[in-house]
């Protein structure tokens, strides 16, 4: 009795979320998989059913070819870089004799912030007339189209998500090296070990947990690419930083081709959970070559 009493209680409990989650998306994936075959454009009251054709023409697509490969390259630039940055973080945090918190609070608010907001900063600040594009013309002769430039763009939008995510993960790996055993370091001490060997021979691999959580977390962030592109470049230019997400919006509500977009919806989905896994695999691998899986 007092077992069907606690599990009715639980089930009380996670009702909100279960329904939250019922409503807003096994509904709207339900939905966004049956408008895939049709040819919905937000606005009729009527549509057709167009079987496969939404899903053969998204593979044709130049933008989604280019979502597909623009991921990969936010990928190889933001997570290394977002890594080494939260990482450096939580070394120097882990090592202040006080006051870790106020300065993980500090690094940590920029994940709080707006990413409207950053991204209008980021635009004013790289636009033609800024102080920094006015130094670099009269100074060096440089005229640089930030934005505008396939390489610079993709760059750009990489460091700010950078910035913006670091803090957060620092404060994963921080308490990751608070857990680590004092006296693993002590007994490295008296054989010998060099800081550098220490810190790739012994923090790394006992750091894996908090990795791991960081590396996934990190990975995942570039398959929902949206509001920094959006507010930045478009996805242009000529495709450079045409995520999926920023496809996605461009069909359904500048094309008014909501079938289409859904089509496109459940590709990235199946590219993201293909990717995600393989990377889990592969972190997985690395974590079993240091004892822990």
């Amino acid at each position: 009795m007092i077992d069907k009493q606690n599990n009715r209680l639980g089930w009380l409990f996670a009702s909100p979320y279960l329904i939250y989650g019922l409503i807003f998306f096994i509904g709207p994936l339900i939905w966004s998989f049956y408008l895939a075959f049709t040819n919905w454009d937000l606005i009729a009251p009527t549509y057709d059913f167009v079987g496969l054709k939404n899903f053969t023409k998204a593979l044709a697509s130049p933008g989604v070819q280019a979502s597909f490969w623009v991921t990969y390259k936010f990928m190889m630039l933001f997570v290394p870089l977002v890594t080494v940055m939260s990482l450096a973080v939580a070394v120097l945090v882990q090592g202040l004799p006080k006051f870790k918190s106020l300065y993980l609070i500090g690094f940590f608010l920029p994940y709080l912030s707006s990413g409207v907001v950053s991204s209008l900063i980021a635009k004013g600040f790289l636009s033609y007339n800024s102080p920094v594009n006015n130094f670099l013309r009269n100074t060096f002769g440089l005229d640089i189209d930030w934005l505008g430039t396939p390489i610079s763009a993709l760059a750009i939008v990489g460091i700010i998500l950078a910035w913006k995510f670091t803090g957060y993960y620092a404060l994963i790996l921080t308490s990751g090296l608070e857990s680590i055993d004092r006296e693993v370091y002590e007994a490295a001490a008296i054989d010998g070990v060099t800081n550098r060997q220490r810190f790739w021979r012994i923090t790394l691999p006992l750091l894996y947990p908090a990795l791991y959580t960081t590396l996934i977390l990190s990975f995942g962030v570039t398959f929902g690419i949206f509001t920094e592109v959006y507010q930045l470049t478009g996805g242009g230019p000529n495709y450079a930083t045409n995520t999926w997400q920023m496809e996605i919006y461009s069909q359904a509500f500048k094309n008014l081709q909501a079938g289409y977009a859904s089509a496109i919806a459940i590709m990235a989905s199946v590219v993201t959970f293909i990717s995600i896994f393989v990377i889990r695999k592969l972190l997985e691998g690395w974590g079993k070559r240091n004892g822990w899986v």
